[in-house]
């Protein structure tokens, strides 16, 4: 895949209700980031079939998505995301996976029985992400949408094994940014003139009490990420309005 778009979903009631914080983000935007990629969409959603449901189906309507999912493939009532992801991904039931049907029963023996060994029924097609704290796998669809436990210190590592094995490294975009004691309103004419493959972002802010701005420009190519850029601080110049680069 040429562009990826990164997306990760993190499914957890207990984050958006503050019994618990979110570890994933920084995570996989800082794995991202050191291999050349960027983040192209972050969501939080409930543990709801059909909220699930409704982000799995988004996410698999764009043709570039790669998704990490967190959450919900365990064995309680409440982790619904196996069955969510064999309707959406493949469109057909889940089926009982025979190599993590074994290491369920090779670690837990007779507990595995009757709830533990749903964990291997996944969607039709799956390939395992290896878990390196209790050997409960996660699993793949694709090379691109890949589902792990919420447990940080397992589906951590399995976003590595996702990146190292599918997703190479690559040139990072070539970003420059200033913040100019002005309001984004001055700029807004060269803002307007900017092509499409220019990633481009206008944060204002008051300090003090006056308007600032913080103009950021990446592009593929460092001359051309120079050279729109550089429309912003010969205006800036231009009207003696002090900035410094960041």
């Amino acid at each position: 895949m040429e562009q990826p778009h990164f997306y990760a979903v993190i499914i957890g009631t207990e984050i958006l209700n503050g019994r618990r914080r979110d570890k994933h983000f920084d995570y996989v935007r800082n794995a991202l980031a050191e291999r050349g990629h960027e983040l192209y969409a972050s969501l939080v959603v409930r543990d709801t079939k059909a909220l699930i449901a409704r982000t799995f189906e988004m996410v698999r309507s764009d043709p570039h998505a790669v998704m990490f999912s967190f959450g919900g493939i365990g064995s309680t009532p409440d982790d619904l995301t196996r069955e969510i992801a064999a309707s959406v991904f493949t469109g057909r039931p889940i089926v009982r996976h025979e190599r993590f049907e074994r290491d369920i029963i090779a670690r837990f023996g007779d507990e595995a029985y009757p709830h533990r060994i749903h964990m291997a029924d996944l969607p039709e097609g799956s390939r395992l992400l290896r878990n390196p704290v209790n050997n409960m796998s996660g699993f793949f669809l694709e090379e691109r949408f890949f589902f792990m436990p919420g447990f940080p210190e397992m589906s951590h590592p399995m976003v590595s094994e996702a990146l190292e094995r599918f997703y190479p490294p690559v040139t990072a975009r070539c970003r420059r940014t200033l913040k100019a004691q002005t309001s984004e309103n001055s700029l807004i004419h060269i803002m307007q003139e900017l092509p499409p493959n220019i990633e481009f972002s206008s944060l204002p802010m008051f300090i003090d009490g006056t308007p600032n701005v913080e103009i950021s420009v990446a592009a593929e190519s460092c001359e051309e990420a120079e050279r729109w850029f550089r429309r912003f601080t010969d205006a800036l110049d231009t009207a003696a309005v002090p900035y410094i680069l960041i």
